[in-house]
């Protein structure tokens, strides 16, 4: 009985080992060396699934010129409010500590006002003892940043000029200061390779920036400024014969001017302009 109790005991251990081993050859060993290799690639390349931040150059309440290309080499909280805006109102409060706490090492806050008149914003600046720059926006600063179909919607972006963490509505202060914490931890102009966004915010896949050439581009998300007035012409024809297949009924042209979200229609209209530029070419 004894006897077979060592056997026993001999196999389980054989069967342990054998376990670990395959755990560490087929999962363990493959995972770290995936890690390795990556964080190889994004040190060489850059990190492409987080989008650079689309520049602006807009003057702020004080009448400074707030240019995002000055802010290169810190970590940028970007924030999209209003007056109006209940959340806006518990979130700056919380911004303006932020500022205090952080800016020695390296944070900066931009407020972005999407009110329709300055002038409530002054008033609101002051009454909340904002101390960090205020612009005003408008719909195309909105659409360089993907649109903003909420408010507040904040954006957090990296020494490297790069959106790691997107936010809309209201976003506890915790998950602003690990994320802040996490890209300050970043050399100068160096990506944050193990960013991990907090507080189950969209990851940076879903984070859609636009340039200013598709931002005031007559077919909104599309760059159409190398195309001459002829071949703009025939593009815009091309889209007016095509219905979306979204489904709303307007024209792939008609969809983009009236929801610039619609994915379908971005990829429509991209589409007819890669066909008319091999068209054009041949």
């Amino acid at each position: 009985m004894k006897s077979k109790r060592v056997i026993l005991g001999i196999v389980l251990g054989v069967i342990v080992v054998g376990a670990l081993y395959l755990i560490n050859r087929f999962w363990i060993a493959p995972a770290t060396t995936l890690s390795s290799a990556r964080a190889t690639t994004l040190s060489a390349k850059g990190d492409s699934s987080h989008p650079l931040a689309p520049e602006f150059s807009l003057t702020s309440l004080s009448g400074q010129t707030i240019d995002l290309k000055d802010y290169r080499g810190k970590v940028v909280l970007l924030d999209f409010w209003a007056t109006w805006c209940g959340p806006c109102r518990i979130e700056i409060p919380e911004f303006v500590d932020l500022e205090r706490k952080y800016a020695s090492q390296g944070l900066r806050i931009i407020g972005i006002s999407m009110d329709d008149s300055p002038d409530p914003v002054r008033q609101f600046y002051q009454q909340f003892n904002m101390d960090y720059p205020v612009v005003m926006g408008s719909d195309k600063v909105g659409e360089l940043y993907g649109g903003i179909f909420g408010l507040p919607t904040s954006f957090l972006i990296g020494r490297d000029g790069r959106i790691y963490a997107k936010h809309v509505g209201l976003t506890g202060e915790r998950t602003f200061v690990r994320e802040i914490q996490e890209l300050l931890a970043a050399g100068p102009n160096q990506m944050a390779a193990n960013f991990v966004a907090a507080g189950g915010g969209p990851g940076s896949d879903d984070i859609n920036v636009e340039t200013p050439a598709e931002a005031n581009s007559p077919v909104p998300g599309v760059d159409v400024s190398k195309l001459t007035p002829a071949q703009l012409t025939e593009y815009k024809q091309m889209l007016s014969s095509e219905h979306c297949s979204c489904g709303c009924g307007y024209t792939v042209l008609q969809c983009r001017q009236v929801d610039g979200s619609c994915e379908t229609s971005l990829k429509m209209a991209r589409a007819a302009l890669a066909k008319l530029l091999r068209k054009n070419t041949i």
